[in-house]
């Protein structure tokens, strides 16, 4: 029963293969895939002509034996809805929350750091948890992207042992920094 599912598999494995093979084949050779427009070359050229001059396009459909999506297609942007598409504009970079476990906080702040990256250190909430505590950090992703750059040294670096409870912590920051990233 193995081979069976195994050999159906293979089968459907070498008929994509192929498939794409000849895709590719086609294209090489200036073949574009889909469905061949109803107007092509100087009939799209004459019909965009008559439509800027002031036919309809349904009158344009008629005398060229064309649907009138066909000649909507042909003269796509020039239609008064039509608008050209500004350049996108980034959005504006939103600050995200994160709980950043006590012993990372610790050793961020011993460590020098930028302004931004300070600021968003000292407007932490603490929140006891047990024993440690949690800094509940606002900032925008880059900032939670270079704090866990600052607390790279806590896996380890070179002579330094790395300490168990550091690295997990550390390890908890980055998973969460991670999940808003990915």
């Amino acid at each position: 029963m193995v081979q069976t599912l195994a050999a159906g598999e293979l089968q459907r494995d070498l008929q994509r293969e192929l498939t794409y093979d000849g895709l590719r084949a086609a294209e090489a050779k200036g073949n574009k895939g889909g469905r061949r427009p109803v107007l092509a070359g100087d009939t799209v050229t004459d019909v965009r002509a008559a439509y800027l001059e002031g036919q309809s396009i349904a009158a344009l459909g008629r005398e060229y034996s064309a649907s009138r999506g066909a000649i909507r297609t042909a003269v796509a942007n020039l239609l008064p809805e039509h608008v050209a598409a500004a350049e996108p504009v980034p959005a504006p970079e939103l600050p995200v929350t994160l709980d950043m476990p006590g012993k990372v906080a610790d050793v961020l702040r011993t460590t020098e750091l930028e302004p931004a990256q300070q600021a968003a250190l000292d407007q932490g909430a603490t929140v006891r948890r047990g024993q440690d505590y949690t800094l509940r950090v606002t900032a925008v992703l880059a900032v939670h992207h270079q704090l866990l750059a600052r607390c790279q040294p806590l896996d380890g670096a070179q002579g330094v042992p790395a300490v168990p409870a550091q690295r997990k912590a550390r390890r908890e920051y980055e998973n969460g920094v991670s999940a808003l990233t990915g």
